[in-house]
């Protein structure tokens, strides 16, 4: 079966954008990890799948699911590509466009410069809101937010405090002194998979550069360190804002480009980049077939 695909980038976030509105798309877990492997697939940190709304308020519905295959419930970056897409296939021309995610809708508008605003939808800062274990742990109150500590493996290493918030998907956010040279895919890998996280967690680590700067890297949950995240950057900048570091509007500088979050409390909007790469076709059986077992199997 031949499905035509188109690869996007966010800031160096890069996804493969599946029209599911005009052609039969069906997605398993292994023909995601398929697609999104880089030396056997076409490669992607994620797969967008974009369909008909079931939502009437909606314009269409937006979906995401990692590298790993799992499905999430939101991708900030994923979704300004979600809407440059909808207008470049000429699926709609409303601007903004609603898109129905799994939590509620967001709010997308392009602007003629070519970057893309989203309203980032639903945030919540407590445990509860991110399946998140916090009994009998250390917790300290830094501003308007709580912190909290785990000690994370290797044996020897020190407790790791880090802030939460759930911007749809789950984020734990640290504070570091230089960015680069911070253990990342270690501690991020190790406390991404924690236990106490029931839907694993996004780790961010944040260097505040100014009061309306940072720099931030993310290990994603199923997809690993990636260049930009965008639910990321806000869960980052809101910690930052809350712990009376920051002020808003704050620019999120990543690996991958630079990302612009504000915030007033309750509304949350972030602004930055959307490209297009390349489009083609690819043959998903064929594919998924003649994929390795180790790539085709979970972990």
């Amino acid at each position: 079966m031949l499905w035509n695909f188109t690869k996007m980038h966010g800031a160096g976030n890069d996804f493969i954008v599946l029209d599911g509105v005009r052609q039969p798309i069906a997605l398993t877990p292994a023909r995601v990890r398929a697609l999104a492997d880089r030396h056997f697939g076409i490669g992607a940190d994620q797969i967008l799948l974009v369909e008909d709304p079931l939502d009437p308020a909606a314009d269409f519905r937006y979906r995401i699911f990692n590298a790993d295959g799992g499905e999430v419930q939101h991708c900030g970056n994923g979704a300004r590509c979600f809407v440059r897409f909808v207008h470049e296939q000429g699926l709609s021309r409303r601007n903004p466009l609603r898109a129905e995610i799994s939590t509620g809708l967001l709010l997308l508008r392009e602007s003629a410069d070519g970057q893309v605003a989203v309203d980032m939808g639903r945030t919540g800062f407590t445990p509860a809101d991110l399946d998140f274990d916090a009994q009998g742990l250390a917790a300290r109150t830094v501003g308007d937010d709580t912190q909290y500590a785990l000690d994370i493996a290797p044996p020897g290493s020190t407790s790791l405090w880090f802030s939460i918030a759930a911007i749809s998907n789950p984020h734990a956010v640290i504070q570091v002194d230089q960015v680069d040279r911070y253990p990342v895919r270690q501690l991020g890998s190790a406390l991404e998979s924690h236990p106490r996280f029931h839907q694993r967690v996004n780790v961010g680590f944040m260097q505040v550069l100014d009061r309306h700067a940072i720099r931030l890297r993310v290990y994603e949950r199923g997809a690993g360190e990636t260049l930009a995240c965008g639910t990321g950057a806000c869960a980052a900048a809101l910690a930052g804002i809350r712990q009376g570091l920051l002020d808003s509007p704050v620019q999120v500088h990543t690996r991958g480009g630079i990302l612009q979050i504000q915030w007033d409390g309750q509304s949350l909007t972030m602004q930055g980049p959307a490209v297009t790469v390349f489009r083609g076709q690819v043959d998903i059986d064929a594919l998924t077939a003649h994929l390795p077992d180790h790539v085709s199997s979970p972990g």
